[in-house]
């Protein structure tokens, strides 16, 4: 393993130690191609060598200098494929999300400097297409999809022939471990994008210290399916930790066919979120509603098993009898359902509600969560699958090659080989953000056991009521949405007087408790106001509240009729909660609330 200093050397890595039929997948037309390692390698290549043709190039290697690249498009073979062509010959990559809105999406394009765009589908050609003239430095498009009026990228593929002669394997022995390898742009909750740089060196110390963690064992018989964006650096260093690893790489056709993508492909593994997590559960326990007789009363005593469940404690042997009866008839169908092969989940990206760890882990589908930042490549820390490397409700040890102390507020500053090189163009918020060597992440945590990283909020997030006393909107929010008729919630209260919530219902199980309390359901606009349901949320907030201490306490709430998307502009890519943009977009119920 140590050999590989750069991105590029992961691919070479496979190559020697275990080539394979299906290194990488996606459904063309309704059928899996399957890519092999060496089919990946020439592509690569003969993309290195056509890029360089167009004259894109690393120049002196200063990030200023480097040409940059920019990838807009869903998961797919084809992504992987520039990325490391374009790591093979010192230009930038700048993966951009593709929901990303076009003011965004302009001023990505110019701050970057962007000379090549790669994109897939229509619909994100014709963003591109409506900016374009507004980027000076764009020099032209290319697709990923056979599309009218733009060039395939396959038009600029070397021939086979002329790699041979290009110069690429002098060129790659140019290429150092510091040199920048990426901008990722973070969208972020709040104010214009930020361009993240990351070298090689950053990225690859957190693959190797990430898998050696954890760990990740080579197993070439191993699938993962990849539905995360790609353009966020967890699933894109998870990925590399699958090519070293020698783990297929399925790619999921979108967020929707995953239930079907997994019987499919049957993975090992997955990255996910909690949000994902969280409608899995969700549609289960549906499910689970609809059965009667005796098999509602096992399912029922399964779900109260696994919410028992402790990895670091013996319930003893009644218990383990009744758990394992219950693996057998319930959760074995639970396992059914994500394709029956699952060893592992990881999930990272937002702070996850511990009984979904819990129960999925007691029915033999164990999550890991993990926590870091962009700017830290991303692994800070990672529950891990050695023997006591886990404790549910912490996001785990730090990782080997980190260095993490916390601030007297409790701000979690990490130092180590993963740190970011700063942010683009933004030499004073650099030196905020990295201070001595120090990255500042804006979380707040702390140690348990002096071993297990445990996040109590985001120092951004907090807020003080007009009281003086600061609240930490998460843990709430995590809290209540244990509830099945809570969807998605956020907790105000700013500069007032006591805490509220913004609530959206789930609308299946409140239709369901409607339809069983002969309430007749009308329009989600007409239901958030009826008396009973009102009602209902107000017993179900009291019944919380006892978690809290009393400045925490929710007080009054207002219900919404729709769930937030990322479409409708409430979630960022990554299924975390814009507060700013649903504050203003629900200002007047949030002045009901303190009227």
């Amino acid at each position: 393993m140590n050999e590989q200093s750069r991105i590029f050397d992961f691919l070479q890595y496979q190559i020697d130690s275990f080539p394979k039929a299906d290194m990488l997948a996606g459904k063309e037309d309704g059928v899996w191609k399957l890519y092999s390692t060496d089919n990946v390698k020439a592509l690569v290549d003969q993309l290195s060598v056509g890029l360089l043709n167009l004259g894109i190039s690393g120049h002196d290697m200063t990030v200023e200098n480097q040409d940059k690249i920019a990838l807009v498009s869903k998961n797919r073979p084809e992504w992987l494929i520039l990325d490391l062509a374009c790591q093979q010959i010192g230009a930038t990559l700048c993966p951009i999300y593709p929901t990303t809105n076009v003011n965004e999406l302009e001023f990505i394009f110019n701050d970057a400097t962007v000379k090549l765009a790669f994109i897939s589908g229509q619909e994100i050609l014709a963003k591109v297409n409506s900016i374009r003239n507004r980027v000076p430095t764009l020099q032209n498009i290319y697709s990923f999809d056979e599309l009218p009026d733009v060039d395939h990228w396959k038009e600029i593929l070397a021939l086979p022939d002329a790699v041979k002669d290009s110069g690429l394997s002098e060129l790659k022995q140019t290429i150092l471990s510091q040199h920048c390898a990426t901008i990722i742009y973070t969208s972020g909750t709040t104010g214009t994008p930020k361009g993240v740089m990351l070298s090689h060196r950053n990225i690859v110390s957190n693959v190797i210290n990430s898998k050696k963690t954890f760990p990740f064992k080579d197993n070439i018989t191993s699938r993962a399916l990849s539905f995360l964006p790609l353009n966020h650096i967890f699933e894109r260093m998870v990925s590399y930790i699958y090519i070293t690893s020698g783990i297929s790489i399925y790619y999921a056709e979108s967020l929707d066919t995953i239930a079907e993508n997994l019987k499919e492909i049957k993975p090992n593994l997955f990255c996910t979120v909690p949000r994902l997590l969280e409608k899995v559960y969700e549609k289960i326990m549906t499910k689970g509603t609809e059965l009667t007789g005796i098999k509602r009363k096992l399912f029922d005593r399964a779900v109260a098993l696994g919410n028992q469940y402790d990895n670091r404690k013996s319930g003893g042997i009644w218990y383990t009898m009744q758990l394992a009866i219950a693996n057998k008839l319930i959760f074995s169908k639970w396992r059914e359902g994500l394709g029956n092969n699952v060893d592992f989940i990881v999930t990272g990206g937002a702070a996850c509600q511990v009984r979904l760890i819990r129960i999925f882990t007691a029915a033999k589908i164990p999550v890991y969560e993990g926590y870091g930042p962009t700017e830290n490549s991303p692994v800070i820390s990672v529950n891990c699958q050695y023997n006591d490397g886990t404790k549910f409700g912490t996001v785990g040890p730090v990782i080997q090659g980190q260095k993490v102390k916390l601030e007297a507020d409790g701000e979690i500053c990490v130092k180590g080989p993963s740190v970011m090189m700063g942010y683009y163009k933004r030499p004073e918020l650099t030196a905020e953000t990295i201070i001595d060597g120090w990255l500042h992440t804006g979380d707040i945590g702390v140690f348990e056991e002096g071993k297990f990283l445990k996040i109590t909020d985001r120092k951004k997030e907090l807020f003080k009521t007009s009281g003086g006393k600061y609240v930490a909107p998460q843990p709430i929010e995590n809290k209540i949405k244990e509830s099945p008729f809570v969807e998605q919630m956020m907790i105000v209260g700013a500069e007032q007087k006591f805490v509220g919530a913004l609530i959206v219902p789930s609308m299946p199980n409140l239709k369901e408790w409607m339809r069983q309390k002969n309430i007749p359901f009308t329009t989600n606009e007409e239901v958030i106001h009826h008396p009973q349901v009102l009602e209902l949320y107000r017993a179900l907030i009291n019944s919380f509240n006892e978690f809290f201490n009393h400045v925490e306490q929710v007080k009054k709430f207002e219900l919404l009729p729709y769930e937030w998307t990322i479409e409708s502009g409430e979630l960022t890519p990554t299924l975390k909660l814009k507060r700013k943009v649903i504050m203003e977009k629900y200002k007047d119920a949030v002045e009901r609330i303190y009227k």
